[in-house]
């Protein structure tokens, strides 16, 4: 296993400490990450009330169940992530939906300042996006593959976005924020899967 992957793993939370942990900060009035400002703290605030909901309602399909009880190995999902990003908020509720179902999948979350190696690795075009989920065989500890920091189709819009008007303002994040909320995690789960398949 690459040194820093096993360095992650070893600092890692489960989906229910990293909740935690970011409930806990905010109780301070603080956020995950090395800077500290309102904005982040207000993104971190608006995702808590998000991630809450998606717990709530985000669904597994079916067939979709299937596949992810089917997978031959076990694995750990090791998702890079920090409390205030949005993508997180709307992936990780579904990334743990689907760990559980699966019954083979362990799912670790890092955060993104504190594993400064380990995202160096995983880098998105040259920036530290996320959320990036690394899978592991949980047997040799091999990293298989990577996914993120978001679904085709939404990372699609943003390029189209920023292509048009040049930044990646509050519109921006609205319209991608629309789309999570139309799109409701099958997109995710259907890229996500075929992935764990074609291993």
């Amino acid at each position: 296993m690459k040194i820093p992957v096993a360095k992650a793993l070893f600092n890692s939370h489960s989906y229910s400490e990293y909740r935690k942990l970011i409930s806990d900060l905010l109780l301070e009035g603080k956020s995950t990450g090395n800077e500290q400002s309102e904005d982040l703290t207000h993104y971190s605030t608006l995702n808590e009330t998000r991630m809450n909901r998606l717990g709530k309602t985000i669904k597994i399909t079916e067939e979709n169940s299937l596949k992810l009880k089917s997978l031959n190995s076990e694995y750990i999902w090791l998702v890079i992530s920090e409390g205030w990003c949005g993508d997180a908020a709307q992936l990780l509720p579904i990334i743990n939906k689907m760990a559980v179902e699966s019954g083979k999948i362990d799912l670790r979350i890092v955060l993104r300042d504190e594993n400064e190696e380990l995202m160096k690795l995983f880098l998105t075009n040259k920036n530290k996006a996320i959320p990036i989920l690394i899978v592991v065989d949980k047997e040799t500890g091999s990293v298989l593959e990577k996914w993120g920091p978001r679904p085709k189709s939404a990372a699609d819009l943003i390029i189209e976005y920023k292509k048009e008007f040049g930044v990646i303002d509050e519109t921006a994040k609205t319209n991608l924020q629309l789309w999570y909320l139309h799109d409701k995690g099958l997109s995710t789960q259907e890229e996500i899967i075929n992935l764990m398949q074609n291993l």
